[in-house]
């Protein structure tokens, strides 16, 4: 059991009556915090198993590394650019980070990978780099998605077992280790902004290049100033030596 009388002790610096406590799984939700509160470490930080903060502000998520036994982390509906200050938790099997902004999906991933290295269960739906219909249904489309899989259980530690609320098969699994690391998302983007791989569309490279496709000359010739040569042809073809004579029988040459 969590010990609350060490609330007394604990920092002034979050609303104490919203947070719940059953057991060993804490939600603090909906409170508009873009740091997770040093007090609530104090309360809770050694025994949490759970940890909820759904629906808040969260632009860093550092403070986690003092959460040893943290298995189940839920962070829906924050304001989480990347996974930059996401510490390393080797207890964790589950991570929820579902409408949040992450734009680079596959830094994500990747840090994901390097943090938590028993993960079970991944969720990112509804971030603006997130290859799915749900998300961008005109650009994505279901095989975008299938591919996204793909190379997200390839990225992922093989101790995973969902990704978005559906069951990694033994038949993606597989698909995963022969092709996944080929099935990477490249988006097109203008932006210096957006990190990640670029690229320029079409219509803007002949003005990036500044290139001449004219097939005229670029300058003007006097009807003197040519290179072309003038001779008689000394060569008659007559056709003997055609590869199309070996078809012709009798004499007809």
């Amino acid at each position: 059991m969590i010990d609350l009388k060490m609330a007394r002790n604990g920092q002034q610096d979050f609303n104490r009556s919203a947070l719940i406590i059953m057991n060993k799984r804490v939600c603090y939700t909906g409170q508009r915090i873009s740091r997770i509160p040093a007090g609530l470490v104090k309360i809770v930080g050694a025994n949490c198993v759970t940890l909820d903060l759904s629906y808040n502000q969260l632009t860093s998520i550092s403070a986690l590394k003092d959460y040893g036994n943290l298995q189940e982390l839920i962070l829906d509906n924050n304001k989480l650019r990347d996974l930059k200050t996401l510490p390393y938790v080797p207890a964790l099997t589950t991570i929820s980070l579902n409408n949040n902004e992450l734009s680079d999906i596959d830094a994500a991933l990747e840090k994901i990978k390097n943090c938590c290295p028993n993960i079970k269960y991944v969720s990112l739906l509804g971030n603006p780099g997130y290859p799915d219909q749900l998300t961008d249904p005109v650009n994505n489309d279901e095989a975008d998605y299938d591919r996204y899989r793909l190379y997200a259980i390839h990225i992922l530690p093989d101790s995973l077992r969902f990704l978005d609320f559906r069951p990694v098969t033994l038949i993606e699994r597989k698909d995963a280790c022969d092709r996944g690391r080929f099935l990477r998302t490249i988006k097109l983007s203008t932006s210096s902004s957006v990190s990640g791989p670029q690229i320029t569309p079409m219509d803007n490279i002949d003005a990036i290049l500044n290139t001449n496709y004219s097939p005229l000359p670029t300058s003007n010739r006097s009807p003197h100033d040519h290179k072309g040569a003038y001779g008689k042809c000394r060569y008659r073809y007559s056709g003997k030596n055609s590869e199309g004579n070996r078809f012709i029988i009798n004499s007809d040459l």
